[in-house]
């Protein structure tokens, strides 16, 4: 695939539009507690999206996985919204993530075309700090992020008009520092806003080896969408072209993307069916497998405790457990109904004190919900974190179709 001149000048133009963009408060935060958590186990993040001024969310975990509601910190940038109804803003996963190697968490600011880092402190997790200056993600509405092992590179996924990737050094001074031979165009004929969610990029994440970068596309029915994978040099620099692997048959909208561990493949979303397995040795191998009633199965997480995956569905409002056996055949293990009508989107999966412990972020019902998962099948609901009423008491703008994101931190 060739880097064209007019894509090219597609992206010196949407660079000019970031710079000529006014400036965002750096480092406002509201707080939603009086009382500073020392003792907090890690935190939860998430972003409020707002067109306005996007803010990340930030909630400590205590010792038994609850939640407390602590500050809003300005991201540094605007939020956006895809062309489409409802809540999932983004269409994506992983518009904010957080490297617990790195102590250090990312956020995009969609409609600023930009990409924001800050510190973690790891005593008060909930406290962070914008590291450098917000810096351009090299194309148009940004929505996913990924960080790799070490929390030295961070790779943005841009969606919009001028879509593709990008990379950036990670420095714990000077923030963000972009890297040569790393800026790669997917080609999707898009907008900016992106349009969806058919057709639009998803999500992107590194292999386990770190020796790829792979980045998800749905499909628009009845053409399949497709992972787009490019190899990681050793200098962190990324293959000129992706090679472009497709899911089994019936697949249709591969959306997140969870590792599989220690098998070279990938348990994808597929809002079309219900979830596709990616065998990246052996593309032959893959499968496509159905979700009987789901609407839109779109996120994914997996826990080390119960060796399962945790998928959610915004129409059912469903958290569908699955296993995959060393055989890559994955079967559904339990379904675990939340809140009906709360839209249960981005989730992540947190081990605390032992336990594991699911986050789902659910917009229509201005909530979180946590879930503890103690053994294979038996995820319990464990506590619903209210949003609204400590948001509006400080300040903070919610609007149930912008939220979007999250991201967990253990100490």
């Amino acid at each position: 695939m060739k880097f064209s001149a007019a894509i090219l000048t597609s992206v010196l133009a949407a660079a000019s539009l970031v710079s000529a963009a006014p400036l965002q408060r750096r480092g406002q935060t509201k707080m939603m507690t009086k009382t500073t958590r020392f003792d907090a186990s890690g935190a939860i993040y998430f972003i409020t999206n707002e067109p306005d001024e996007n803010m990340v969310i930030a909630a400590s975990i205590n010792s038994d996985g609850t939640l407390n509601l602590d500050r809003a910190v300005a991201a540094g940038g605007r939020g956006a919204h895809g062309i489409a109804d409802g809540p999932d803003a983004l269409f994506s996963q992983g518009a904010i993530k957080a490297s617990a190697k790195g102590q250090v968490l990312a956020t995009v600011n969609a409609g600023s075309n930009t990409v924001s880092l800050f510190s973690i402190d790891s005593r008060t997790p909930t406290n962070i700090n914008q590291i450098g200056d917000v810096v351009s993600s090299e194309g148009e509405f940004p929505m996913s992020l990924a960080f790799n092992a070490a929390g030295t590179q961070l790779c943005v996924l841009n969606g919009g008009q001028v879509n593709g990737v990008f990379c950036y050094k990670v420095d714990k001074k000077t923030g963000l520092n972009a890297m040569p031979n790393t800026l790669r165009p997917l080609g999707l004929n898009q907008t900016t806003p992106a349009t969806g969610p058919a057709g639009t990029a998803s999500h992107i994440i590194f292999s386990e080896d770190g020796k790829q970068l792979i980045a998800s596309v749905k499909g628009v029915p009845p053409t399949p969408g497709f992972l787009a994978v490019w190899d990681v040099n050793s200098d962190g620099s990324l293959s000129p072209d992706f090679k472009k692997i497709a899911p089994a048959k019936n697949g249709i909208l591969p959306f997140s993307m969870t590792v599989i561990p220690g098998k070279n493949a990938i348990l994808a979303t597929d809002a079309g069916l219900g979830f596709d397995i990616f065998d990246l040795k052996d593309n032959s191998k893959s499968s496509a497998v159905a979700i009987d009633g789901q609407v839109a199965t779109c996120w994914s997480s997996f826990s080390k405790k119960t060796g399962n995956f945790y998928l959610t569905d915004i129409g059912t409002a469903t958290v569908t457990e699955v296993h995959v056996d060393n055989n890559l055949k994955g079967t559904i293990v339990a379904q675990h109904p939340q809140l009906p009508g709360s839209a249960t989107i981005d989730n992540d999966i947190a081990t605390v004190n032992g336990q594991d412990f699911l986050y789902v972020l659910a917009p229509n019902a201005t909530a979180v919900d946590v879930l503890l998962l103690d053994g294979s099948g038996t995820a319990k609901q464990l506590s619903t974190l209210d949003l609204s009423g400590p948001t509006k008491a400080a300040g903070i703008t919610i609007n149930p179709n912008n939220l979007q994101g999250m991201t967990t931190f253990t100490r």
